[in-house]
């Protein structure tokens, strides 16, 4: 059986992002030398590892079988190749991470400069997931440091304590709602809210809690970040639901006031994720020590 390191990690990649297009881009392979390593290792199973259709790929039952032998395989290259890059003079490696939209925008920009000024030869992966998705990722083995909600957290996980994260209305200084203090979700519904792009973890996550009720947000305008919520919010397009952190640095320069939500889900806890600490890959153990540690 003739596998590389480039084949299997080729088909997690594939596989994670559905498409054998986006797979062979995230392994840096042309399309068409990607699509012939996955048509040589068919071949020599003797079995399809996918499944094509018009909307991507999804692994057959040998597929999900070689994935979790490549997972395993992966994970113990790269413990070796951080256990052995502790002889050479720095560490060198790529750290993947998955976050929450909260922990990416506010928490984690300035403890990843000043991780990533002290490490120049390790290189950190960063995606934006939901909490839920982040857990199953990090139970999987697709990312080594995932950071979300407590509440959302997988079964058989390592966790850690990382941030308390609370979610609130943003809305013109001039709104009616400007001057109270707390406010029901469901008496927003009727507004018209600026929101984020589509897929990202606080969209998906303040979406399912509007289906919850019944209903869709009301979106006139979707931008790229939570600065830029704020900044619409305070030019009077609507009103936006962001991490407490984001609005009260914003409301020093904006004309925006902010409410509480009254739901339980707009308080969180921010935990670190981990399959198990001790057996990271070193570049990785060190960014999850800086991140326990809190900078």
């Amino acid at each position: 059986m003739r596998f590389d390191f480039t084949d299997l990690r080729l088909f997690q990649f594939v596989v994670q992002t559905g498409s054998i297009t986006r797979g062979a881009e995230r392994a840096h392979l042309a399309l068409a030398s990607a699509s012939a390593r996955i048509r040589g290792m068919e071949e020599i199973l003797g079995v399809p590892l996918l499944k094509r259709g018009r909307r991507g790929v999804e692994p057959t039952e040998a597929g999900r079988s070689l994935l979790d032998h490549a997972r395993i395989v992966l994970q113990q290259i790269e413990t070796m190749r951080g256990d052995l890059s502790a002889y050479s003079r720095g560490l060198k490696g790529s750290v993947r991470i998955l976050a929450n939209t909260s922990a990416l925008s506010e928490h984690l920009p300035a403890l990843l400069a000043d991780f990533l000024a002290a490490n120049p030869t390790i290189d950190i992966d960063l995606e934006d997931r939901e909490s839920p998705a982040i857990g199953a990722a990090i139970a999987a083995g697709d990312a080594d440091i995932g950071i979300g909600s407590q509440a959302a957290l997988v079964p058989g996980l390592e966790s850690h304590p990382f941030r308390t994260d609370r979610l609130v209305l943003a809305v013109p200084a001039n709104h009616r709602l400007a001057g109270k203090r707390q406010t029901a979700f469901a008496d927003l519904l009727d507004l018209d809210f600026v929101g984020l792009p589509r897929g990202t973890a606080l969209d998906e996550h303040v979406a399912m809690q509007a289906a919850r009720l019944g209903r869709a947000l009301r979106l006139r305008v979707r931008v790229s970040s939570l600065d830029a919520v704020c900044a619409m919010v305070a030019a009077g397009v609507g009103v936006g639901i962001v991490p407490e952190t984001t609005a009260s640095r914003h409301r020093r320069v904006l004309p925006i006031a902010t409410l509480r939500l009254a739901e339980a889900w707009s308080m969180r806890e921010l935990a670190l994720y981990v399959r198990d600490s001790r057996r990271l890959p070193r570049p990785a153990r060190r960014l999850f020590d800086v991140l326990r540690r809190g900078g």
